[in-house]
């Protein structure tokens, strides 16, 4: 049964910290498998398993889908599922996490990988690699991804890139040509204020504001030949590239984007996915869940390549969208590894999630996901921004999902005006010599 939670989290008051998450990893977890090499799944085991996984409605429609189709070849593994937002997510497994409880099977965020794999927090996968999880459609860069220390703790599903998704039937309803994608964000800055103005008496803007993003302030970074953090979590940033960031998004607030406050009413949902916004800047795997917010009447995006601070950089990268990974405490391993092999490697959920989780990382999947209309376009896009694309970054510091969450909780706060640009760098800065230090 799934349970929607659409309750915003104002403030994330239990942030993921590596104390609680190495207490956790003392109290029990080692993070290896149980013996040498790992057996097969005895399918006459009645087992059940706890997926957890962030999204929304429509993701969850997907999942219980996907699980229908797993049960049909493994009937005696039951699987519950949950989800929440994304930020609710992560507070809710800090919490099992302390506690020792992690679900059985987890979509996984690739900025939580290392902290969570240092800890011993997720099971080693590498028994399992060849035999229950199928490996053979699996690229060597892709099995990579999922590697800390050199240990496999997680399988990608799927790759994705910064994108930026338009609406197409709003912006006909308001008279304005589609941004083609590219140019300086100057340029997209204009636009959207032309946007903003022609869709006024509609209660429609040109987007949302991009200074609450990390990947945005990312984007710039690396355009510049820069980048957040180091392999030895070293930032490649000061204060005055973030102050300079956010002064430079702060016109975006003042009549250009979606009111913070119209933001928060629809939430989990976004401007974009309630029809008040006619661009945003995300992910390219987000389009499925934006036409599913939009409703029937929506058949379309427009996707195209967001703005670039120099011309020439190679500033965008691919990215696993998502990964799943197994807790080190399941009392079902081998099953928990038939779970996740079908998630990955599955035809039939590859036809079920399309390009919703990102372009399918295994062969198997890819074929079976039947690309066409926005799938095409996702896979059409990435191939479009080849000439952009640069060395994907090193697998997340510790910490970077705390610190990408408190990004985008001091954006909110910028957009409510309750804050400072100072008084946001400092706060920032303050949770970062936090967060690297401990």
């Amino acid at each position: 049964m799934f349970k929607s939670h659409k309750r915003r989290a104002f403030s994330v008051a239990a942030i993921l910290m590596t104390s609680a998450l190495a207490l956790s990893a003392c109290s029990g977890g080692s993070g290896a498998a149980g013996g040498d090499t790992a057996s097969t799944y005895d399918p006459d085991e009645k087992v059940t398993l706890n997926l957890a996984f962030w999204g929304n409605d429509v993701r969850a429609a997907f999942y219980e889908e996907a699980i229908a189709a797993f049960n049909e070849e493994y009937p005696n593994i039951t699987v519950n599922s949950s989800f929440l937002g994304f930020p609710e997510f992560w507070e809710k497994r800090q919490t099992e996490a302390a506690g020792g409880g992690l679900p059985d099977v987890m979509q996984f965020d690739y900025s939580y990988m290392r902290q969570y794999s240092e800890n011993g927090l997720l099971l080693d996968l590498d028994p399992y690699l060849g035999n229950i999880i199928d490996t053979e459609p699996l690229s060597e860069n892709i099995l990579g991804i999922g590697v800390v220390d050199g240990v496999t703790t997680g399988i990608p599903t799927s790759t994705n890139a910064w994108a930026m998704y338009q609406n197409p039937k709003l912006l006909d309803q308001i008279g304005v040509e589609a941004y083609e994608g590219g140019g300086s964000w100057d340029d997209y800055a204009e636009w959207m204020q032309t946007a903003t103005d022609a869709g006024e008496a509609s209660g429609i803007y040109g987007g949302s504001d991009w200074g609450g993003r990390i990947q945005n302030f990312e984007l710039q970074l690396r355009a510049e030949g820069s980048f957040l953090f180091s392999e030895d979590a070293e930032p490649g940033f000061d204060e005055a590239d973030l102050t300079k960031f956010w002064e430079e998004s702060a016109p975006l607030r003042d009549g250009v984007v979606i009111p913070q406050q119209r933001l928060e009413e629809v939430y989990p949902l976004a401007g974009f996915d309630t029809a008040q916004t006619v661009s945003e800047l995300t992910w390219d795997n987000f389009g499925a869940a934006y036409l599913g917010g939009l409703g029937e009447s929506y058949t379309e995006l427009g996707l195209v390549a967001p703005p670039v601070t120099k011309e020439g950089a190679k500033d965008l990268y691919l990215k696993p969208s998502m990964l799943h990974t197994i807790s080190a405490k399941t009392e079902h391993p081998e099953a928990a590894a038939t779970l996740v092999n079908f998630l990955i490697n599955s035809p039939e959920v590859g036809a079920i999630f399309g390009t919703s989780r990102g372009l399918p990382a295994s062969e198997t999947q890819l074929e079976g996901a039947k690309l066409d209309g926005l799938d095409a376009q996702i896979r059409d896009y990435e191939e479009s921004i080849a000439d952009r694309l640069g060395d994907a970054p090193p697998v997340p510091i510790i910490g970077a999902g705390t610190l990408e969450e408190k990004f985008r909780q001091i954006g909110t706060e910028l957009g409510f005006g309750t804050m400072t640009v100072d008084e946001a760098v400092d706060q920032f800065f303050n949770e970062m010599d936090v967060v690297l230090n401990q």
